[in-house]
């Protein structure tokens, strides 16, 4: 009798050694809800160009892969310009880079979205002290995200 004791106990030992991984048998059935956070990404450019680069597809694509599953909302694209050259050639320069943004992103497949696109050109490409900022040459993109509808 004495050696069923023990038997018993190492099979209930090792039975409850592998419940360590799931805390309740409802988690093997049932996954867990992804959380659908705010993505929010840059996408640099070369100096007077609005061509999103191949890095800059890339980060478009994993933008858009993390919205998957998730309600796509809103898309907003903000171009930026550094502070070298005319105003008005920066802030046309940077409306085409959101334009840009907007199309490379579209063309990930993301799902149905309002999106919307603005420029600030070269606004804010100087400090207070008189510096230019570096890494104006980009675009700012933001997903805005939600669970979806059950």
């Amino acid at each position: 009798m004495r050696g069923i004791g023990t038997a018993a106990v190492l099979v209930m030992a090792a039975a409850l050694a592998s419940c360590g991984t799931v805390k309740n048998p409802r988690d093997r059935i049932v996954k867990p809800t992804r959380e659908c956070a705010d993505v929010t990404v840059q996408i640099y450019f070369e100096p007077q160009s609005a061509e999103v680069t191949k890095e800059g597809r890339a980060v478009l694509k994993a933008a858009a892969a993390q919205a998957k599953g998730c309600t796509v909302s809103q898309v907003s694209v903000l171009g930026l310009a550094d502070a070298a050259g005319a105003p008005d050639a920066n802030l046309a320069l940077s409306e085409k880079r959101a334009q840009a943004v907007a199309q490379a992103l579209k063309a990930t497949g993301l799902p149905a979205a309002t999106f919307e696109t603005a420029a600030a050109g070269q606004a804010g490409a100087i400090t207070a002290a008189g510096d230019a900022r570096p890494l104006r040459r980009r675009a700012d993109v933001t997903l805005k995200l939600a669970q979806p509808k059950r």
